[in-house]
């Protein structure tokens, strides 16, 4: 019989976890000889930094993830484990020439760039944002990039700074349904603020695809889930992806729940139904998590659609 406690958020099983959320050991190819060639040159990926399971996959598949502005977070949300601080205005002024070289040393042909939030900077990093973008595409054109960025406290300006340098995707995460943005969230971030930041850039750079994220297993229900998918929809998002939350430390969160595998294939029919582009859902999906599928789902519907128009 499975002991049951009660938290502030309700009831809650005290169960191990699924045996789909054991970790996996990184694997691939090439991991090793890249692994070995990027703390040659003194490269991180946040694929490393975060523990990532998915980390062998993807850099086989040519995909990896930067984070870049340092990794001390302006912000302090509740589930997440990056640390906390006043980064006092310090950016790293050689971060897009190492964006660059990591394309090359990994032989990228999909790299996302992210961030901690720097409510420090003036622009809230913005700027850095778009001289890493600008850089990768006029070094390797060929080259897709998708940004998961801060909201920039929702500045048109500062918007406008990142939108202009022409990302292939823009991503901002809702992370959590209304009810519970507080305290998953930072009180300086919102459930409003994003989902305005991403209409504004779906509004004024209607070619450039947006992307969101929800995390499952705070308390959140069916209906709490189908509401923000809903919201995330009018906005014009393309993109939505769903991944279970894993409490970091014991300072964190708890986990409410663990959702089966069949559940997290619900949620994707259900996204698919509303009518996203595309869908990415399952225990230990992430943000960047196949993130150059987006890319593959395109290439194929021009395909398709070629096919149509003979």
């Amino acid at each position: 019989m499975k002991k049951t406690v009660f938290t502030k958020y309700g009831k809650k099983n005290l169960v191990g976890k699924p045996r789909h959320l054991k970790a996996r050991i990184p694997k691939g190819n090439n991991y090793l000889g890249v692994k070995k060639s990027l703390r040659e040159r003194n490269l991180y990926t946040v694929c490393e930094e975060a523990k990532c399971p998915n980390l062998g996959e993807c850099w086989d598949a040519k995909t990896a993830t930067m984070m870049i502005l340092g990794d001390t977070c302006t912000r302090a949300c509740k589930f997440c484990h990056v640390k906390t601080g006043n980064p006092k205005g310090w950016i790293d002024s050689e971060e897009p020439k190492k964006a660059s070289e990591m394309v090359s040393l990994m032989g990228l042909k999909y790299l996302v760039v992210t961030s901690v939030d720097r409510d420090d900077l003036e622009d809230y990093g913005a700027g850095h944002f778009a001289a890493v973008v600008k850089k990768i595409g006029n070094d390797h054109p060929d080259v897709k990039v998708e940004v998961l960025i801060p909201d920039f406290a929702c500045n048109e300006i500062h918007m406008r700074t990142l939108a202009e340098s022409r990302p292939f995707v823009i991503a901002q995460n809702l992370e959590t349904v209304k009810r519970l943005t507080h305290p998953v969230r930072d009180r300086r971030a919102s459930y409003e603020k994003t989902l305005g930041a991403l209409n504004f850039y779906k509004k004024n750079y209607p070619d450039i695809a947006t992307k969101s994220s929800l995390m499952v297993g705070l308390g959140e229900s069916k209906e709490e889930l189908v509401e923000a998918m809903t919201d995330l929809y009018n906005v014009g998002v393309n993109i939505i992806t769903f991944g279970q939350y894993l409490r970091p430390t014991m300072a964190h969160l708890e986990v409410q729940r663990y959702y089966e595998l069949d559940e997290f294939e619900h949620l994707k029919k259900i996204a698919y139904d509303i009518g996203f582009d595309f869908v990415a859902s399952g225990p230990m999906v992430r943000s960047s998590y196949k993130a150059a599928d987006y890319l593959d789902f395109l290439n194929e519907s021009m395909k398709l659609e070629q096919v149509w128009t003979r």
